[in-house]
């Protein structure tokens, strides 16, 4: 299957090697990136919408159609947070976006970018866990084809990329000894990538990839 994807969050580390990765497969013909700013790179595959406010999606909503997969980049972190401001930029800014993908293309493979850890209950002590749990799953409830959750661990992040987080620059040289003590805690961005591009165009077995799935389903 020849993948057109939206791609959000292009302006964070996850969403920009996300999108690195689909403009160089050969199996990705089309990208939409949505987002507030603009991402800065010129592809012939790429196009780009800004967006002032993700709650309000009325004057793009019909520009949205015509893609067949979402790789679903765009977060926050809970640290400092407020459960109910967490809850509306991580489960309702989500839940909006996608409920309208779902009618405009609802034979769309939803790729979901979570994270270890997500509480599927909904009912742990995690905050930022309880909330990602119920946005996996309120998800898997719209329209579309398929919904994968991709949780991530620790993120080796792709070489040249400019939106690296400033945690990863300083501590990137623990990252071998992290993988070789706890191989199954980290993947690369390149690997979290392709994975993403290879379940949209293959599937998974999974609707939940860990970072043991996420390593095997980037080598298909």
């Amino acid at each position: 299957m020849k993948i057109k994807a939206i791609v959000t969050g292009a302006t964070g580390m996850v969403g920009e090697g996300v999108l690195h990765e689909c403009l160089q497969h050969d199996d990705v013909e089309d990208v939409l990136a949505v987002g507030r700013r603009s991402c800065e790179i010129t592809h012939p595959k790429l196009k780009e919408i800004l967006i002032p406010d993700f709650f309000d999606l009325s004057a793009i909503e019909t520009r949205l159609s015509g893609y067949n997969a979402c790789f679903f980049c765009l977060g926050v972190s809970s640290v400092g947070m407020k459960e109910a401001e967490f809850y509306k930029l991580t489960y309702t800014l989500t839940i909006n976006f996608a409920t309208i993908l779902a009618r405009q293309n609802p034979g769309m493979i939803f790729c979901y970018i979570s994270g270890a850890g997500t509480d599927s209950t909904e009912k742990g002590r995690m905050m930022w866990a309880r909330v990602k749990g119920k946005t996996e799953n309120d998800l898997a409830k719209l329209s579309f084809k398929k919904v994968y959750n991709f949780r991530p661990g620790i993120i080796k992040p792709t070489k040249g990329l400019k939106n690296t987080l400033s945690f990863y620059r300083y501590v990137g040289w623990l990252i071998p000894v992290i993988k070789l003590v706890a191989p199954n805690s980290v993947s690369s961005l390149k690997e979290l990538g392709l994975a993403m591009i290879n379940t949209a165009g293959k599937g998974y077995e999974k609707q939940i990839l860990d970072v043991k799935d996420i390593i095997i389903q980037s080598k298909k």
